[in-house]
């Protein structure tokens, strides 16, 4: 579905972001990986996408918190793929604490990883995709861009943000044959999430059995952890043609979470 085509997915070492990584070189998409981690196992992880799938798979070390550097990784992407047709937003980072303990440089550092990254590859990727007339920027922002919970302040204002951000790029671009969507995931059981857990669980006092019952999957329909190959589906689903039409909109992938 995506033969020749070209993807950047942030924060793709891992969890929800790697598991679009490979649904999009399955799907026939050179990839840019990018994120943090042990060099090897991620060297590892780069050539066995490349050899399973049949495409190039590069890797950037780029800190989505500086601008210099994620201008930077889209200049390798195209200069080892020729163009960027998809970029995924995905990378993130999560601290929990009540609003008035929340420390100033947690607060700057969510923003942005979670908001403003996303800004600057956007940014970085339009010039081109409008002189081309086709791209596809994909935004993961959470259930929380759509509802608030307690204890998350910078995340919640930070995937609000996304939203919005996803909304006012795709109204300037769509007559440039691009869209910009947001998928809004429920919980999913990824490294960040088991780190949610256990900082939940502190800061409610209760045990982590209990934050996954009573908190974190308490307001969904559907009792269970939203898998990272649904998501993935998805993203390559609103990356094809066959999305041209759909811009501007959230998509909640949530087990029912924000119906209510």
């Amino acid at each position: 579905m995506l033969k020749q085509k070209s993807a950047v997915v942030t924060g793709s070492t891992s969890g929800i972001g790697l598991g679009i990584a490979r649904a999009m070189a399955q799907s026939g998409a050179d990839v840019m990986l990018n994120g943090f981690g042990e060099a090897q196992a991620i060297e590892f992880m780069r050539a066995e996408l490349q050899r399973q799938y049949g495409v190039k798979v590069r890797y950037s070390s780029a800190d989505m918190s500086r601008p210099d550097q994620i201008r930077a990784m889209v200049e390798l992407a195209r200069a080892e793929f020729g163009k960027v047709d998809i970029i995924v937003n995905n990378a993130g980072i999560q601290h929990v604490a009540p609003v008035e303990e929340f420390p100033d440089d947690k607060w700057d550092a969510v923003l942005a990883i979670n908001l403003s990254s996303a800004y600057h590859l956007i940014k970085a990727v339009v010039p081109e995709m409008k002189a081309r007339k086709f791209g596809r920027i994909i935004n993961i922002a959470s259930a929380h861009g759509l509802t608030a919970s307690p204890f998350k302040v910078a995340y919640v204002a930070a995937k609000h943000g996304m939203i919005g951000l996803s909304k006012t790029v795709a109204v300037e671009l769509a007559e440039f044959g691009i869209t910009s969507n947001t998928i809004c995931p429920g919980y999913v059981k990824t490294p960040l999430v088991e780190k949610q857990i256990a900082d939940q669980a502190k800061a409610h006092g209760i045990s982590p059995e209990r934050v996954v019952r009573e908190v974190m999957l308490s307001h969904q329909a559907r009792k269970e952890f939203v898998q990272v190959e649904e998501l993935a589906a998805l993203a390559v689903f609103l990356a094809t043609d066959q999305a041209a039409s759909m811009t501007g909109t959230a998509l909640a992938m949530d087990g029912g979470w924000t119906l209510h």
